[in-house]
């Protein structure tokens, strides 16, 4: 059994994970969570703003402590979309390395795949279909994983659709938003998920890849667990009611209906929402529905096992010495 810390900083939450693995798999994980929003404008300005950077940089030094309490010998970190984006990225990245952090901006692809190498310990031998739906972008991958064969990732994709993004780009003008500005917000992810979907879909049939849809989609993500939570009335969170329970295309349409007629204030009242959520809650429930139409699913599992269950396997084999699954490692910093 290896422990191992991990921390996932995208660009509306920061998460740490301390997690047992052993062969290859997470015995146990430990997981906290907090919004702080580094993407905060990111979108708009191409910078991460100081304000945010210092949210980020006082949760992490939490994050570090916990990890040392919980007697993790090492912890890596990775950042995603904001960091992806922002030109002034080095700034934080020379913040986290004076607290001993080798941390890393991952590519899409590495995100999706980690992802995916996370969610599909749920679904051994089942070719599936796998999006994280973050705040700056969704990633979307398929393939399966088999205990005699391993894993099998056909094509990942990183698209720029994701709930703070489309909530600065078009949700944000009013409180609530306009019917015409909701619609917007369909055609752009429509747009940009259809697009990166038929084009995998068609170069992974190019080269071999089975043609059929995979047999299930499941996502993962803040706003996916949170409608589940919502639908539910969950209050406190309980991510045992919420992992691998199931929303049809109805269901979400529904939820959107709900929220869009609401205002931020109001949205944050409902039970199963974190407050801080409130704001992009929409802009990521629109995202989730055109995913669903754009791979043809009426219907998708809601997973808990995401980018921190993946990054843990792949952290645990590097600090073990053994072949990583995916072939990419992270850099450790020994606690």
């Amino acid at each position: 059994m290896t422990r191992v810390a991990v921390i996932d900083i995208g660009t509306v939450t920061a998460r740490l994970a301390v997690a047992d693995v052993a062969s290859g798999r997470v015995a146990r994980l430990a997981k906290s969570s907090n919004i702080v929003n580094l993407g905060q404008d990111v979108d708009r300005t191409g910078r991460l703003r100081e304000d945010a950077q210092r949210r980020l940089l006082g949760c992490v030094d939490l994050y570090l402590a916990s990890a040392r309490e919980a007697r993790a010998p090492a912890v890596c970190c990775t950042l995603t979309s904001a960091a992806r984006d922002a030109e002034n990225a080095a700034d934080l990245l020379a913040e986290l390395d004076r607290r001993g952090l080798a941390a890393q901006v991952i590519p899409g692809e590495v995100e999706g795949s980690l992802t995916f190498l996370g969610v599909a310990q749920d679904f051994g031998g089942r070719r599936i279909m796998v999006a994280d739906n973050g705040g700056g972008s969704t990633e979307v991958a398929v393939g399966s994983l088999d205990d005699g064969e391993g894993l099998a990732i056909e094509w990942v994709r990183s698209v720029d659709v994701g709930c703070r993004r489309l909530t600065e780009k078009l949700l944000a003008h009013a409180d609530p938003p306009s019917e015409d500005d909701l619609a917007r917000a369909h055609e752009l992810a429509a747009e940009r998920l259809s697009g990166a979907i038929r084009a995998a879909s068609a170069a992974a049939a190019a080269s071999g890849a089975p043609a059929a849809r995979p047999e299930r989609l499941v996502v993962t993500g803040g706003t996916a667990t949170t409608l589940v939570a919502i639908e539910k009335g969950l209050e406190p969170y309980d991510p045992r009611q919420v992992h691998l329970q199931t929303l049809s295309r109805a269901d979400v349409d529904a939820l959107e209906r709900r929220l869009c007629g609401l205002t931020v204030e109001g949205r944050a009242a409902l039970p199963g929402i974190q407050a801080k959520r409130a704001p992009v809650i929409l802009g990521g429930t629109v995202a989730i529905a055109e995913l669903m139409r754009a791979a043809g699913f009426d219907e998708l599992t809601v997973s808990e096992s995401d980018l921190l269950f993946g990054l843990s396997i792949v952290a645990a084999s590097t600090l073990d010495g053994a072949p990583s699954p995916l072939g990419w490692r992270p850099e450790l910093t020994l606690l």
